[in-house]
Order: structure tokens, then sequence, then C-alpha cells
């Protein structure tokens, strides 16, 4: 089987873009990546796409022209982006195809993120009880994994800082102020221990990625990126997950767990060779929660790694270097290959200001959806 590359990217700045729709959004991303692999649209031969609040996807076509290419829409919650990718990965790592885009995009409302019970699977409780609103969900397992393992209030805020500071750093991000820590703890109480200032928002963006088997990557570039695992896995009984109707008794792993293990069995790597990091931070208390899921530590190690700025863009495990959800803000469609997005700056050495030092030659990406969808990434120079 074929190995599979990353030859181009492409972003649509993310937070607000007056009279730009989210498809025009998306559309702008692929012309990007288009442009970055040097190709044109009338090359690709396939394409998956996917948004939550935009249309389908594949109406891109409308603007990028009508070449009768094969695009299939994509939809799984936040994992939407990271569903797209395994879809063309798989449809090049089987031979079938040499060259293809993933592409996701988003233009949500301001306020939260409207979630219908009924959509999961769930009855009308669910939602009359405040179950429904996902800020309360996060606050219940943050509260009870910081109990249970030792995790301070201060280093909650300070994935939430760091969070900012990387922000700044990153010309397409949303949110490019700097938050002191004192302001992220005592700004207004969301949802117990979760602050305003912890939180992502719903947000705007596009993203696109060009992918090509290793024999035509070679034709366009000469610093591919190669993409040596790809995976996606849904929860077990038993894991309390987005959407959970229930605690059960004896709990089972995060679906996180198993993608990110077969990530690492696939690409013949382990956490420790990680020179980079995107991890899904919905709010900071997942980051710290999914930094033991993904294996990068042991459950509780998190208080003094983030204490001592190992997780710092400096640090021995540079983690959400670009500002994550939290300082872009979450564009459901486009989230999970925003992080792909970035891996491949660092380790083209394009990362400008927030570049990790000593040339990063592996990165790692993961994105959470509900109700309990986990895809993962591994990426070599």
């Amino acid at each position: 089987m074929t190995e599979v590359c990353i030859i181009g990217i492409g972003i649509h700045k993310f937070g607000r873009t007056e009279g730009k729709t989210g498809r025009q959004q998306g559309a702008h991303a692929v012309r990007d990546a288009l442009k970055d692999a040097g190709l044109e649209w009338s090359d690709m031969q396939f394409a998956y796409g996917g948004s939550a609040a935009s249309g389908n996807a594949d109406s891109l076509v409308n603007e990028l022209g009508l070449t009768g290419i094969q695009f299939v829409n994509v939809s799984n919650g936040c994992a939407t982006g990271g569903s797209a990718l395994i879809s063309a990965y798989t449809s090049i790592k089987s031979g079938q195809y040499d060259l293809g885009v993933a592409v996701g995009f988003d233009k949500h409302p301001r306020g939260a993120f409207n979630s219908d019970p009924a959509s999961r699977g769930l009855e009308r409780w669910y939602g009359e009880t405040g179950l429904s609103l996902t800020t309360q969900f996060f606050a219940m397992k943050i509260n009870r994994y910081m109990q249970e393992h030792g995790i301070s209030h201060e280093t909650l805020g300070m994935v939430a800082q760091k969070a900012f500071r990387n922000g700044k750093l990153n010309p397409n991000a949303w949110r490019r102020d700097e938050v002191d820590l004192d302001t992220v703890l005592h700004s207004d109480m969301l949802s117990y221990p979760l602050t305003k200032y912890m939180f992502c928002s719903p947000a705007e963006g596009g993203i696109a990625l060009i992918l090509a088997s290793e024999e035509a990557a070679r034709r366009y570039t000469n610093r591919p990126v190669h993409l040596r695992a790809c995976t996606l896995r849904t929860r077990h009984y038993g894991a309390f997950e987005v959407f959970s109707p229930y605690l059960a008794l004896e709990r089972a792993p995060s679906p996180t767990v198993f993608a990110s293990k077969v990530a690492f069995e696939m690409a013949g790597v382990g956490p420790e060779d990680m020179d980079v990091i995107q991890i899904q931070d919905t709010e900071s208390g997942a980051e710290i929660m999914h930094m033991a899921e993904n294996g990068f530590c042991r459950d509780g190690d998190q208080e003094k790694l983030i204490q001592e700025g190992h997780t710092e863009i400096g640090g021995k495990m540079p983690i959400n270097t670009d500002g994550g959800c939290i300082a872009n803000g979450e564009p459901i469609g486009a989230s999970g290959l925003r992080q792909v997005y970035e891996v491949v700056l660092q380790l083209r050495g394009d990362a400008g200001a927030r570049q990790v030092p000593n040339s990063p030659k592996t990165g790692y990406t993961h994105v959470y959806g509900g109700p309990g969808v986990s895809a993962c990434t591994v990426l070599q120079v």
C-alpha cells in the first residue's frame, strides 16, 4: 500500500468574517492549499469535506469549478475534520487515487452551540435537565478528574493562559490578546470549575489539505509531510463522553485512548517521539485530560508538567502551539484539520514567531467530538 503525503495546506483566518459565508471561507482555504501545492482544482481526483452550520461541503464545487469530481460530505461532530482526513487518507492508501482534498469549514452564529438531544438518540429529559449544555458536561468531567488526580485551579488557568499567549503569535487566530492568569481564574464562572476564559467559542474559518500518494508527491514537492498514521475510534460501553446519559459503574477508557494507541502502532513511534503536539482543548480541562489519554503522561503528572513549562512552545512537549481551540475558536468542520495544518507548518519550519525550536521532525494531532469520537494522526518529515 502506498504512503500518503500532505503536499499543500490552506487556511481562511479563524474568528469572525462579516460578509463572507462559511462556504466562501472553505473555498478560500482550498484555493490557498492548491496554490501551496502548485496544483489546480481540475487536478483533484476526489474530495471529502464537512461543515456543521454552513451547508453541504460538496457545494464548494459551485465556487471552485464543476469538474465532475467525486465529493463526499462528512459529518461527525467536532471530529468532522478528522473524519474527512481519514476518508481522504484511506482513498489514497488503498491505491485508488493519487491526489485529493480534505476540507472543513464553518460559520457558527454567536453564542453557545445548539444541540438537539434527539439527534443523538437521547430523550428530551437529557436536555431539560441541562446535560445537553456541554459546558456542564466538561465541567463535571474535569471537576472529578481534578479531585482524583490532584490538579489545581491554577494549572487549569495556566492552560488557557498559554493558549492566548500562543494565539498572539498566530496571525490566523481569532483571539490574539494575552490574558493574564488572574483574569482567567477570576473571570465569570460558567460551569464550575471552568471560567469564561477557559472555554473555546463557536467561530468561523476554513482549512484544506492536499493529499497525495508518495509517488505523486515527488512530482510536485521536495518537502512532503508524510501522514504516517490516521485513525478514528468511537466509544466503548462505560466511557463517560459528551451526551452520555449515564455514568457506568465500571468505567471504560475514552475513545482517545484507543485511537492514539493505534496511531502510534501504525507509525512505529511512541508519545515520547513527538516534537510538536496538537490536542483537543474544547476547554482547558480537556487539554489536561487529553494529555494523559493520548499517552503523553500519567494521570496527575499534568500538574508538574504544566507548572514547569514543559507544554510551552520551547518545552519538551509543546502542545497547541497555535493557541488551540481556546484562541482560535471552533468552527466545527475545520478544527481537526487546523491541528494538522499547524503541525505541517511546524515540520516545514514555517511557523514564524511560534516555531518550535530544534527543527521538529515528528508531530501529532488529536481531535475529539461528541458523542465520543476521537481521531488522531502522526506526521513526519
